[in-house]
């Protein structure tokens, strides 16, 4: 595992996009919408801009009637190299690491996973699988969890991902910690405030015990027609620990709650380093692993 101890001493700037689900007629409406936000994030010089999850499922508005559960997986997949491209085109361009919200795909052996998009600036593409799948992404679109659990490689270092639910479990966020991961990235789509509390509590609770910071973007607004995405609800924000070196309230920056906008913060990841060994609490240093452990079923 990688040591927590040794993170890089620099800052690095980080937006997310709360973005408004809407119908769209074409492909192009949707790439135009995602085509601004990656603008904005080149023009204030971001290093890393975070979509929410099911953002692209907008695209299932194109179709002339609601689509069932197996319909909507058809069109998705009609839609994914197109959304890799206009994805890998933006961040080349903008010269911003972009994580790309996520969408159920189908995979080749007949599996659908729920996959988000790394998209740097290089050109490269990393996609990583929501691990733990909700009751609703299993019955309206046969969702299975994923099993590639681990830190993303960027150029400003090791990054984690966890797509909304995922934060809600201690486990997967302290593993990708351990691995190296100062920043966690969360696109999330939550229908009502209840949903979108239990992420954000999570991540809140991430970022102390952890002492990492962590981006959530999710989606606002009504998709009429789509299956499973009637309303919308959601606060996006950048979270710190709570210790003196960082926001007050553990707040970097949030929106104005359930409507569009973007959020961005400079996140000094010296300061992670310097709580973990200086802090007022050092929560990766004072664990005990000699008298608990996580256990496998």
């Amino acid at each position: 595992m990688s040591n927590t101890s040794s993170l890089p001493r620099r800052r690095v700037r980080a937006m997310a996009v709360q973005y408004r689900m809407q119908a769209c007629s074409n492909f192009d409406e949707f790439a135009e919408r995602v085509r601004y936000f990656a603008g904005v994030a080149g023009d204030y010089a971001c290093d890393f801009v975070c979509f929410p999850e099911f953002m692209a499922l907008a695209l299932l508005s194109i179709a002339p009637r609601r689509l069932d559960g197996s319909e909507a997986m058809q069109s998705m997949a009609s839609h994914s190299s197109a959304i890799d491209t206009l994805m890998r085109e933006q961040a080349q361009k903008h010269q911003v690491n972009i994580i790309g919200g996520a969408f159920p795909r189908a995979l080749s052996d007949g599996s659908v996973r729920n996959l988000a998009g790394i998209y740097h600036r290089d050109g490269r593409i990393d996609y990583r699988s929501k691990i733990h799948a909700t009751p609703s992404e299993r019955a309206v679109w046969g969702v299975s969890g994923g099993d590639d659990a681990d830190i993303v490689d960027t150029d400003c270092g090791p990054i984690g991902v966890a797509i909304c639910y995922d934060s809600e479990f201690p486990e997967l966020i302290r593993h990708l910690t351990l691995r190296g991961a100062p920043l966690l990235f969360v696109p999330f789509c939550t229908d009502e405030r209840q949903g979108y509390l239990r992420v954000r509590y999570s991540c809140a609770a991430r970022c102390v015990e952890n002492q990492i910071y962590a981006v959530l973007a999710g989606t606002v607004g009504h998709l009429p027609r789509v299956l499973n995405m009637d309303i919308q609800y959601a606060q996006s924000c950048i979270l710190t620990p709570c210790d003196l070196p960082f926001a007050r309230d553990g707040i970097a920056t949030e929106a104005a709650p359930d409507s569009e906008a973007v959020v961005f913060a400079d996140l000094d990841l010296g300061l992670l380093l310097e709580a973990r060994e200086r802090g007022t609490v050092r929560n990766l240093a004072d664990r005990r692993p000699d008298l608990y452990k996580l256990w496998q079923r």
